[in-house]
């Protein structure tokens, strides 16, 4: 892992890289809605969904929809990198005590480029408008410190744009019908939540590789912790540690790929076991991304357990660290690894 000026540089190399790709407005498209009722977010071809590995966010609960233009598909021939046409929208709603808080909004644009946006809910939860595009602070009492951090949009762009499609949690993986009980804050899907077998049944996905839709993809592990360990750190981090163009500069992978899942499990554990980070903990020489049987002296751990602005991992969207995470992958670095007759 980078240093903290090493992070920086990386996150703002990345946003300027990316801003011809991932934009927030086409002269073409109208301008985004004062109102996230006037988002379509109500329309009869909205979509509720729910990843089975969801992104920790400081316990705030969450709804996710995705509507699509009437005809239009996902294109998943790209079984990782799904395509989806102009005028997909996806919204996010963030809960905090039960009651919404923020709801964030995502569309494609007629040109291909995407915009981000988000929207603040009235203390009575009865209208959520739009945010600055600088972000907010809003008070909540049962937030963090009594404060909900709303994210700038180009807060966005510093984790959708490292991933190789800038929409994260509708994928082949997240939508599989053999969802991981063991998952951190996962939970079963509700009713009217869709799963990857029922969306290629109604055409809404289509090409999806046939080996995926006859055996629901998961990721490859030899324990069930693992399991549930990789898919964490896939969650929480693989959006910016991948091997996709866009990713954080470095030889760190903690992306899964449904289309190789393998490769996919090999690659992490090859660049995170016992592998050299950049970052060195104050006083030791010992700075291995994870060390099989010492959660403790992991890079990994230490950071995510960290929330001092300059060694926090991830860097953004959070002010505590996830206690149900960290228990999973100690267990998984103290229990699991020794025992493994192969860790490359």
């Amino acid at each position: 892992m980078p240093a903290p000026a090493a992070i920086a540089r990386a996150f703002a190399a990345l946003c300027l890289a990316c801003i011809a790709y991932v934009t927030f407005a086409h002269a073409d498209d109208a301008p985004l809605p004062a109102r996230l009722a006037d988002t379509g977010i109500d329309g009869a071809n909205v979509i509720p969904f729910s990843p089975q590995y969801p992104l920790w966010s400081d316990g705030a609960g969450k709804r996710r929809w995705i509507a699509l233009p009437r005809g239009a598909h996902v294109d998943a021939s790209r079984a990782d990198e799904w395509q989806f046409p102009p005028g997909t929208k996806l919204w996010k709603e963030f809960a905090v005590g039960g009651k919404p808080v923020e709801t964030r909004y995502i569309e494609r644009l007629s040109n291909g480029d995407w915009r981000f946006a988000a929207y603040v809910w009235n203390e009575s939860g009865t209208e959520a408008t739009l945010a600055s595009p600088r972000g907010a602070s809003v008070p909540v009492a049962d937030a963090p410190n009594g404060r909900y951090l709303v994210p700038s949009r180009g807060d966005c762009l510093a984790c959708h744009a490292s991933a190789p499609v800038p929409v994260l949690g509708f994928s082949a993986l997240q939508l599989s019908p053999d969802r991981d009980p063991l998952a951190p804050g996962g939970r079963p899907r509700t009713q009217g939540e869709i799963d990857l077998r029922a969306l290629v049944a109604s055409g809404v996905v289509r090409n999806l590789p046939p080996s995926l839709a006859d055996k629901p993809p998961r990721i490859e592990a030899t324990t069930p912790v693992e399991r549930a360990a990789l898919g964490y750190l896939h969650a929480n981090c693989g959006h910016c540690h991948n091997t996709g163009e866009q990713r954080v500069p470095l030889k760190l992978t903690l992306a899964q790929r449904a289309g190789d899942a393998r490769a996919s499990h090999d690659e992490v554990l090859r660049t995170t076991i016992d592998s050299m980070s950049r970052w060195r903990p104050a006083g030791s020489d010992d700075a291995r991304v994870v060390v099989p049987g010492h959660a403790g002296a992991s890079v990994l751990a230490q950071r995510m357990r960290s929330r001092h602005p300059q060694v926090q991992m991830p860097p953004l969207g959070t002010q505590l660290p996830d206690t149900e995470g960290l228990a999973l992958l100690t267990r998984w670095i103290d229990e699991d690894l020794p025992t493994r007759k192969e860790t490359r």
